[in-house]
């Protein structure tokens, strides 16, 4: 594993067993159990100035690496990226941290796989913050082909990283490039505002990255904080974190019987004005007083691109603590 930063010296670090293998995990704090679940291109690095945050407020912290990323298992079966392994992966964290029940919370990717989390076993997630990504149930068009009908004459990212290998050759040659380019092109201070959209759009014959904007780093993202993430990805590549994507369809069908399907524990949302993913997903947000029926609060960072708890992590910590202040006593 890349070398932990001395600015997080009490971030304790292990591997627990679940039934699916092996999860990292990085946790902080004693009190009741929030578990902090990453997207993608991230790790539980993504949660740095959380976890002492909801240390200090009284809660055990604990952001994992989701399956296929750092030290977490990494199966050969492109399946096994599922989003139901992914909700059993949550499920025995829980069980192998000794609790019962936690609050769980996402971000990008980690937001979809915290809301069927809390979705599939309302018995152990008890509530739900989502960071950029809304929650929007399974509906009736297969996303592949809804993501066909996006891209129109050029092609939506999702789907042009179906094919395995294919977005592997375009990132592991220079891996610390491509991500800061990536990075950079959703964060609100580096982004070309002409094409922030265009960004998640790729023209027959190209590369994804031929969009990321040039120049410097975010300004959330230190060489450092690049050095590790790189390294991260450098030693284990990218497919595992690629299958997640190549599982939407067998998501789809995995869960019909959810279809629409509202999540109903207290929730919280947050969001960035300048992200693409709150922009296109408006009606999904319109939509969270149905959906979300639980929703406590909801809260959209004028100015504030896709890394919300990064780019504006002290008014993400507030706002998090808050809410987590406001939900039933967990169960004993």
């Amino acid at each position: 594993m890349s070398a932990m930063p001395t600015a997080y010296p009490d971030v304790q670090h292990r591997l627990v067993d679940v039934p699916g293998g092996r999860i990292h995990v990085a946790e902080q704090g004693t009190g009741p159990l929030v578990l902090l679940v990453h997207g993608f291109p991230e790790s539980w690095y993504s949660w740095r100035h959380q976890l002492p945050a909801l240390a200090a407020a009284g809660y055990r912290a604990v952001a994992l690496d989701v399956r296929g990323y750092g030290r977490s298992s990494k199966p050969a079966d492109v399946a096994a990226y599922r989003m139901l392994a992914h909700v059993s992966d949550n499920v025995g964290v829980v069980r192998a941290l000794g609790a019962e029940s936690a609050v769980v919370v996402g971000h990008d990717w980690g937001s979809p796989i915290a809301a069927n989390s809390a979705l599939l076993r309302p018995d152990v997630f008890t509530a739900v913050g989502l960071m950029s990504v809304p929650y929007s149930p399974r509906s009736g068009f297969r996303p592949s082909d809804a993501f066909g009908m996006i891209g129109g004459e050029e092609e939506f990212y999702v789907s042009y990283f179906q094919r395995p290998g294919r977005a592997e050759a375009e990132i592991e040659p220079d891996v610390r490039g491509w991500l800061a380019g990536f990075y950079a092109g959703l964060s609100a201070d580096t982004m070309d505002p002409e094409s922030k959209d265009g960004l998640f759009f790729v023209p027959r014959g190209a590369k994804l990255s031929d969009r990321f904007p040039g120049g410097r780093l975010p300004s959330w993202l230190t060489e450092a904080d690049l050095d590790l993430y790189a390294g991260e990805f450098e030693r284990t590549g990218l497919t595992g974190p690629l299958n997640r994507y190549r599982n939407v369809d067998q998501d789809w069908d995995d869960l019909a019987a959810w279809d629409g399907a509202p999540v109903r524990q207290p929730s919280l949302f947050i969001g960035g004005t300048l992200d693409a993913s709150t922009t296109w997903m408006a009606d999904a947000i319109a939509n969270h007083p149905a959906t979300l029926p639980g929703l406590v609060s909801s809260h959209l960072l004028e100015g504030c691109g896709h890394w919300v708890q990064q780019e504006r992590a002290d008014e993400v910590n507030g706002l998090l603590v808050e809410w987590l202040r406001s939900l039933p006593a967990p169960r004993p």
